[in-house]
């Protein structure tokens, strides 16, 4: 009996301290973490000098900050940290308006369009070929409808 206690508190101690041991080959998952407006290249580029608040707005989303002690400013932040790797990005755009609320300028770490790309416009859209039909197959018209089914039929003579 006398053994037993100090064994018993060995014991317990051992347990507990073996709480805060991790292996290195146990690793727990981590998400990755995104916060604040998520801004694309693309996106950037469609900002040209002169448009309005709404326009921005539509093209790239509300802002983040919109300070009322600076209300001809508007700030996009974005922050993405990897649960991996732990390695963190983060960027700043910042808009600048004029007195007619239009857009005077951009800042920060995203570029914006090219010169030739505010005077040229760029096409969005493309054909794409579905397939020619010949005139005999255009002659003949469309193919009969199937026959409707049993449930069909009762369904139409029930007036639904």
């Amino acid at each position: 009996m006398p053994l037993f206690r100090p064994l018993f508190t060995l014991g317990f101690c051992l347990s507990i301290a073996a709480c805060s041991y991790k292996p290195a080959f146990v690793s727990e998952y981590k998400i990755d973490v995104q916060q604040g407006n998520v801004l694309s290249q693309e996106m950037v580029a469609q900002l040209k000098p002169g448009l309005t608040r709404d326009q921005v707005r539509y093209v790239l989303g509300t802002p983040l900050v919109a300070d009322i002690f600076h209300q001809q400013r508007w700030d996009y932040v974005y922050r993405y940290r990897n649960g991996q790797t732990e390695q963190v990005e983060t960027r700043k755009l910042a808009l600048f308006f004029d007195g007619d609320n239009r857009l005077e300028r951009v800042a920060g770490d995203v570029e914006v369009a090219a010169v030739a790309d505010l005077v040229a416009p760029v096409a969005r859209n493309r054909v794409v070929d579905l397939g020619s039909i010949s005139p005999e197959a255009a002659a003949k018209g469309l193919p009969p409808s199937e026959e409707q089914g049993y449930l069909r039929r009762l369904m139409n003579m029930i007036g639904l």
